[in-house]
């Protein structure tokens, strides 16, 4: 990538904009203008220094997309707060002095900065403060120069005793902080594997929790006698058929890209050899007509150089169809490997698709069996309730259910209804899943082998036609004359 540099300073420049067409950047200078606002960056990514010194902006702002900035320039602007750099994590040189920072703790701020060696804040007010250099250094630790001076080891070492008190608990947060990002960051990479073996959230209570979330007929029904030793037996078969689905799921997915990253193997061995082959080929070609050219022009006779650029034109001839036919080897060679591929794949799909289908079935299977089960006991209550024997004190909604049996009964169908196509849906989705991921993976390999067969025959008919070009050119002396 090539980089550039922009300039534009003692101007009266009021706005920052048209910027977008200069992507490839790596230096902006736009000191000594007058601008008010830091916008219409965004699509210079690849800023490396940035000079707005000189300028009347107030406020830190548009430089999220920046994250490449190493140095920044904001001096002797109207800034009287920092903020809004958290994207800037390779910055080394900051420069903000002669501004309105008024508060000595803003500097904490800038602790995120664990590559920043170079601060200058030199001609804000809260550098009136006597303690100024000390906060600063022990705040930040890290830091070489401050106010385009070395930062002496005394000066860091009584810096340290003076705020250690401030910055021990600063440390502690911040190791806490950053232990709970790592935390989130491995969730999330297990959970971005989760879905790319599509078992995400099974393995524990997600599916059999959703299928009760908001289902206020099922949570009335919860109240029931009996139903709570019921409902706990069922969550814990339900449960474990999901985690042996999740289980499977993982093996099934290191099977899927074994069996890919073995076909890349193969079709990479076969390609290296084609093309050792072929390099073979126009080498010995090459060897044999090094001075075959020179010979035609420097002929002794008009008919040995008419003779010799005939044989060359033959060994041309001859060496196109040696590369197009070891082309049309190494294609059908590989129309055979995808074809072999092709089916492992739909082998492997279907299998997974078969079991998957299984596993849910179980699960349907457990849920019939449940709803089996709470219709008894809510017939058996409504009876008890009609005979006036229920030794339960029920909530009111609850007995409400027990008006008749058609209320009861249709309550608890309805619950039933809505698990069993929470159930479908998720079997549905890893079903819908596995076909996508089938399609596109030999879609695209299948794609690829197409682009590399077009691109090699453009190659070889590109080599060729150079060859008779440059034969072509080749002038023959008649010597006759």
């Amino acid at each position: 990538m090539l980089s550039y540099s922009a300039e534009n300073h003692f101007g009266d420049i009021l706005q920052i904009d048209n910027l977008w067409q200069f992507e490839n950047l790596t230096k902006l200078q736009l000191d000594n203008n007058i601008i008010e606002r830091i916008e219409a960056l965004e699509s210079l990514v690849h800023l490396v220094w940035l000079d707005l010194s000189f300028n009347n902006i107030e406020v830190i702002e548009g430089l999220d997309t920046l994250v490449k900035l190493q140095d920044l320039s904001l001096y002797n602007n109207r800034i009287s707060k920092i903020e809004h750099m958290d994207t800037l994590h390779e910055l080394q040189i900051f420069s903000i002095g002669k501004n309105n920072l008024t508060t000595l703790e803003d500097v904490i701020y800038l602790r995120r900065f664990k590559n920043l060696r170079t601060l200058n804040l030199s001609g804000n007010p809260f550098c009136d403060d006597e303690q100024y250099m000390l906060f600063v250094v022990a705040h930040l630790p890290d830091l070489v120069y401050l106010d385009f001076k070395l930062v002496s080891d005394t000066t860091r070492e009584v810096a340290v005793l003076t705020y250690q008190d401030h910055t021990k608990p600063l440390e502690h947060e911040e190791a806490q902080a950053l232990a709970q990002l790592e935390e989130n960051q491995t969730k999330q990479k297990e959970l971005e594997y989760h879905k790319a073996a599509f078992v995400e959230y099974l393995n524990g209570s997600f599916l059999f929790d959703s299928m009760y979330a908001d289902d206020t007929e099922a949570a009335k029904l919860a109240h029931l006698p009996g139903v709570g030793d019921l409902l706990q037996a069922y969550r814990k078969e339900f449960v474990s058929v999901c985690e042996n689905l999740f289980n499977y799921g993982l093996k099934e997915y290191e099977k899927r890209e074994a069996e890919v990253s073995n076909f890349y193997e193969s079709l990479h061995e076969a390609l290296t050899a084609n093309q050792q082959e072929g390099r073979k080929i126009i080498l010995d070609f090459e060897n044999r007509n090094k001075r075959t050219l020179d010979e035609i022009h420097h002929a002794s006779s008009y008919d040995i150089a008419e003779s010799k650029q005939a044989e060359y034109k033959e060994d041309i001839l001859q060496l196109s169809e040696a590369l197009m036919t070891l082309e049309m080897l190494i294609s059908d060679q590989l129309e055979e490997l995808l074809k072999k591929f092709k089916g492992n794949i739909a082998v492997i799909a279907s299998t997974f698709i078969e079991n998957v289908k299984g596993m849910m079935t179980q699960c349907r299977d457990l849920e019939n069996h449940h709803h089996e089960k709470l219709l008894e006991i809510s017939i058996t209550t409504l009876e008890k309730s009609v005979k006036n024997e229920l030794d339960e004190d029920l909530p009111d909604d609850v007995r409400m259910l027990l008006g008749d049996k058609t209320t009861i009964v249709n309550a608890v169908n309805a619950s039933h209804g809505s698990r069993l196509l929470k159930i479908d849906k998720r079997e549905s989705d890893i079903l819908s899943n596995t076909d996508r991921w089938q399609a596109s993976v030999t879609e695209k390999i299948f794609q690829n082998e197409i682009d590399r067969n077009r691109s090699r025959v453009k190659e070889i008919v590109q080599y060729i036609d150079n060859l008779q070009e440059e034969l072509g050119n080749t002038e023959i002396l008649d010597l006759t004359k």
